[in-house]
């Protein structure tokens, strides 16, 4: 579903200092935007910032870039971050928000930055047959994102979606990535690792669907 426009969103974002209006200038150098080099993460379609509001005020030591095509949805996940680091008595200072197309993340970023790990949440699912090569986890997209992820990077995915379950084992596995965990019902693992609840997640959560989810490893020297 699109969000509805918010008048407020654009005005806010130009007021954020961790919202990068030029991101492409920064392709390579992203440890001198964040002023440290630590592991940067990434999440694709980060919606409202609900996963990454409650991820990143716990983890200082990772650096996060959120990405949605929406100023509009943007706005609402700076509200969010900034509701959640001032729970903590905290400033936002890990992570970057920006507005780009994901098939344009090569834009953006290059082996220099290393990025550690890819969230991909409840991405959409694109059921029809045609439609399968705009899936975010399709071999034509996992080649999108090989030229900046750091040896030895995760790639951590969740759905709600049958069909795009099975058929990301199978996409990653084609594009050269080794699965290290999946299950059809995340919530039924009590050692899976840390991976807050997203917006969409609660909601099909509250309506019985089982949570699937992956991590998949990415070596270049296998």
């Amino acid at each position: 579903m699109r969000m509805r426009k918010k008048a407020w969103a654009r005005p806010e974002l130009a007021h954020c200092p961790y919202f990068i209006s030029d991101p492409e200038q920064w392709k390579g150098r992203w440890a001198e935007w964040f002023t440290e080099k630590k592991p940067i993460h990434l999440e694709l379609g980060c919606g409202k910032g609900v996963f990454l509001a409650q991820l990143a005020p716990l983890h200082p030591e990772v650096c996060y870039i959120g990405v949605d095509q929406s100023p509009d949805v943007l706005g609402v996940a700076r509200r969010n971050l900034e509701d959640a680091y001032g729970k903590l008595e905290k400033t936002v200072h890990n992570v970057a928000l920006m507005a780009h197309y994901i098939e344009d993340m090569p834009k953006v970023l290059e082996k220099k930055d290393q990025v550690e790990r890819i969230y991909i949440n409840f991405c959409n699912p694109w059921p029809k047959v045609r439609h399968h090569k705009r899936r975010m986890t399709h071999p034509n997209q996992l080649d999108l994102y090989k030229p900046f992820l750091a040896d030895g990077a995760q790639l951590h995915f969740k759905t709600d979606d049958d069909d795009l379950y099975v058929s990301t084992l199978r996409y990653l596995e084609e594009g050269g990535f080794t699965i290290l965990r999946s299950t059809q019902n995340l919530h039924a693992q009590e050692d899976w690792v840390e991976s807050p609840s997203t917006e969409h997640e609660q909601m099909f959560t509250a309506q019985g669907i089982p949570i699937k989810a992956i991590i998949a490893l990415w070596q270049t020297n296998k």
